[in-house]
């Protein structure tokens, strides 16, 4: 059985529950005995933070006292020093290169790469380099932020100039697209081959996670998805978001080199990504199957809890009460 080790497990719970679901034995790790994913595990354990410097060697310690074969990380916060360390953690570290992850991080990188290589981005500027014929409405846009945080809508250019004065991190300014968002879960090999693209829409989200949405069977996003993937190296998971303009063209906004914040709705669907990330970290070579997936599945979310209780000084989840199902109205 796999063992696979979870870096900064946080409240992925969804996640964790999915590769049990497909036979991996999990340990999660966090900096805090409250983050809830860590009671989906198998196995939990507290690491330093991020940025201390035992966190490679701490991580490399659990991948040795646990036979694990796959880490895979759940957020953007350690996946520079994971790709800049991998060679010292024995195992597979399920990340791209450290070039796409310095792209995926920084979205004015991002941009100048996707015009490079020529895939479709929105006009997108610097603050002392915008144009005389700014076409407004714009964004501006902290070039490292996440989720939706660090991201204004302006207007004009009074709008403008008052987000510039008040953003205290580097940022860019960029055409706001105009069509309809969607955002596509795709899966890549070690090699980069994209093995499956599952696009979804927006129907809801809030602080940049999605709330409500519905895949879509709709291949020119699914091949978007990939050639994307492709052209900035991605291995295994990453989320691309996109949107639909008036002209037919699909200008990429963001690209997040991890599992999307809408994962139960493609593993739902049949994507089969844990199943993938272990097949990799047991040497295997699977056949892309691009648009192999279940059209029109609905995701909407609720919010749920972990409930803990101290045991001889340490934290342990309460099981949670069964439902009942029995049938308490009566007609007579």
């Amino acid at each position: 059985m796999t063992v696979v080790l979870f870096t900064c497990a946080g409240q992925r719970v969804d996640i964790v529950t999915a590769f049990r679901r497909a036979g991996a034995t999990t340990v999660a790790t966090d900096l805090s005995e409250l983050a809830p994913a860590l009671y989906a595990a198998d196995h939990r354990e507290l690491i330093p933070a991020v940025g201390d410097p035992g966190y490679i060697g701490a991580l490399a310690a659990l991948v040795r006292q646990y036979g694990a074969t796959l880490v895979v990380p759940l957020t953007d916060l350690d996946h520079e020093i994971l790709a800049t360390h991998r060679d010292e953690i024995p195992a597979l570290v399920l990340l791209a290169g450290i070039d796409a992850i310095r792209r995926c991080a920084d979205k004015w990188l991002a941009h100048r790469f996707f015009e490079e290589v020529g895939l479709p981005t929105p006009p997108t500027w610097l603050p002392d380099a915008l144009p005389d014929d700014l076409p407004f409405p714009v964004l501006v846009k902290a070039r490292r932020g996440f989720g939706s945080r660090g991201i204004y809508r302006a207007n004009n250019h009074q709008e403008l100039d008052y987000f510039l004065a008040r953003v205290d991190t580097p940022s860019m300014v960029q055409r706001a697209c105009a069509g309809e968002e969607f955002s596509i879960d795709v899966f890549c090999d070690l090699e980069s081959r994209c093995l499956n693209a599952v696009p979804r829409t927006m129907i809801e989200s809030k602080g940049g996670e999605t709330i409500k949405g519905k895949t879509i069977k709709d291949r020119d996003l699914i091949e978007h998805g990939a050639r994307v993937a492709e052209a900035l190296g991605i291995v295994g998971p990453a989320n691309v978001q996109c949107f639909r303009e008036p002209d037919g063209s699909l200008p990429v906004t963001d690209v997040n080199p991890r599992f999307g914040g809408g994962f139960p709705l493609p593993t739902a669907a049949g994507s089969r990504y844990p199943e993938l990330a272990l097949e990799l970290a047991a040497g295997g070579r699977p056949e892309p199957h691009l648009g192999d997936f279940e059209d029109g599945v609905i995701l909407t979310r609720y919010f749920g809890e972990v409930i803990l209780r101290e045991v001889n000084g340490r934290l342990e989840a309460l099981p949670q009460p069964p439902l009942n199902t029995e049938n308490t109205r009566s007609d007579s």
